[in-house]
């Protein structure tokens, strides 16, 4: 009887062959050419380098564009406001998109602010009634948390809200309450190295409204139109804020230049005691990051996973019966395929299969986002812990759809059968679901529920519940979390192994079986 060694030498023997290598060489070649197909072919539409998105606190891509009516504030203060409306306009909306109509958008912003300067990108913290979404405190661009569920259509001169931010140096606090008299705690949120003079005062802002119209083949292109917010105050308090300074109307960001605007410009005024503020844009995390996701570096990874599924469903050795009518599936040697062998099969091109994915992504992402910032493209930022987690991740994936392959090859006895099974649980879905040929709500299906979710591992998006944006498959967001798309593909692979194991014999229940018909054949 063998050791685990010597079989292991035996079964890496066997997979060397010339035929073998050139397929996965081919796998790796794939991915390379048309990662650095996509990068070369992407330039900057801009006249060189395109401007990019301003980044927050924490050095992220930011959306920060609104109208201000502010003022100073020193360490300590507070503003108070009596909200009365709440109005907005959307261009275009479905479902015949032929109109211009009244109407506020999920996420159409209306409020009062303390922002560290007029910079965008700079820290703030802010309470504000939204179109949908109710009352919400937001700050530092990432961070969002709930108040009443009082939203902006509600809104009222008889029935307003008010709306309070206190500064105690870097701490701010936000209260809301409906009559002026009875205030309720939505968050106090620290703001690291607000400085010393702030800015304070009412807002608003309406990003971009998202609908998907449909394509062909059961797709949808994305459309955003322009969407403006507006927001009227009266009864402001003020304490804190230097006695020589006045209230100033601005603009953080550009606005103003859309044929939208010229009826209502971008901006606030003041009449009778009431300011009203009309803006358009967004204070929150870019919904892109800032730019190309490097997940188009990995446009060949679809023709690299036929490849090894293929390879690896043919290393299993087919599924011919011993001489005699056995059952037992004889390798090309003549010796009985046992559970030792196959697991020594696994171990093989699981591991050859690893290297060759980190081969190739570790060499494409590198030098696919060094094209694209050679080319003038914005590109998504990606740290060390997370370029690391996207190579060794996929590699990782790559392997354990290898081993996926070899155990239905085992275990479905007829090649055809086992590579049509694993491609068309694996290569299918990850295909079809990456470009937008489906609707998003089957391709977000196949990619919680097919072996194809444990390449979630290559997303670099974030999803923002406070961001409107396309949450698609096609748009470079997975519907599980990487860790969750990993465990599933691994269930896949344990069950598809069980089942393999308990077709075969043990160590040495074998011996003396008789030969039969060679199924080890090269691919």
């Amino acid at each position: 009887m063998l050791t685990h060694n010597e079989l292991l030498r035996q079964e890496w023997t066997r997979f060397l062959r010339p035929a073998r290598l050139i397929a996965l060489v081919t796998a790796a070649l794939m991915v390379l050419a048309l990662g650095l197909l996509y990068a070369f072919g992407n330039h900057a539409s801009c006249a060189g380098t395109c401007p990019a998105d301003p980044t927050g606190p924490d050095g992220t891509a930011v959306s920060d564009q609104f109208a201000f009516m502010h003022r100073d504030l020193g360490r300590e203060g507070s503003i108070t406001v009596r909200m009365t409306s709440m109005t907005g306009t959307i261009t275009y909306p479905p479902p015949h998109h032929d109109q211009i109509v009244p109407g506020l958008v999920p996420w159409a912003k209306a409020g009062i602010i303390v922002k560290d300067g007029l910079g965008q990108g700079s820290s703030y913290a802010a309470l504000m009634v939204t179109g949908e979404h109710g009352v919400r405190m937001q700050y530092d661009y990432g961070h969002d948390i709930a108040g009443s569920p009082v939203n902006g259509a509600a809104v009222s001169e008889r029935s307003p809200v008010w709306l309070r931010l206190t500064r105690a140096g870097d701490t701010v606090t936000g209260y809301e309450s409906s009559d002026g008299e009875r205030w309720v705690k939505v968050a106090a949120v620290k703001l690291a190295g607000l400085s010393d003079t702030a800015q304070v005062g009412m807002f608003a802002t309406s990003p971009g409204d998202l609908t998907l119209r449909p394509a062909g083949l059961g797709g949808a292109t994305e459309q955003v139109r322009f969407t403006q917010a507006a927001g009227s105050f009266d009864d402001i308090g003020l304490e804190g804020a230097p006695a020589d300074g006045g209230w100033r109307a601005g603009l953080v960001g550009e606005m103003n230049t859309t044929d939208w605007e010229k009826g209502r410009p971008a901006g606030a005024v003041e009449k009778d005691g009431t300011v009203t503020v009309t803006g358009a844009g967004d204070i929150s995390p870019a919904a892109t990051s800032g730019g190309r996701p490097v997940e188009g570096m990995l446009t060949g990874l679809s023709l690299a996973l036929l490849i090894v599924l293929v390879v690896a469903v043919r290393f299993a050795g087919g599924g011919n019966r011993g001489a005699g009518g056995s059952g037992r599936r004889q390798p090309v040697d003549g010796a009985p395929l046992t559970r030792a062998v196959l697991g020594a099969r696994a171990v093989v091109v699981g591991a050859v299969t690893f290297v060759t994915g980190l081969l190739a992504v570790g060499i494409v992402l590198p030098v696919g986002l060094a094209v694209l910032k050679s080319n003038g493209v914005p590109v998504v930022g990606l740290s060390a812990l997370t370029g690391a987690r996207v190579v060794i991740g996929v590699s990782a994936a790559l392997a354990l759809t290898a081993v996926l392959a070899l155990s239905l090859g085992t275990a479905l006895r007829r090649r055809w059968l086992a590579v049509l099974v694993a491609v068309s649980v694996v290569v299918v879905p990850y295909a079809v679901s990456t470009v937008p040929l489906l609707s998003d709500a089957l391709a977000q299906w196949l990619l919680r529920v097919t072996p194809a979710a444990g390449f979630a591992v290559q997303q670099t998006l974030v999803e923002h519940p406070q961001v409107t944006a396309q949450y698609a498959p096609s748009a470079g967001y997975f519907p599980l979390p990487w860790w969750a798309g990993m465990a599933v593909l691994c269930a896949y692979v344990a069950a598809a192994m069980a089942l393999a194991l308990r077709r075969l014999p043990r160590s040495g229940e074998g011996a003396g079986t008789p030969a039969g018909v060679p199924v080890g054949e090269a691919v």
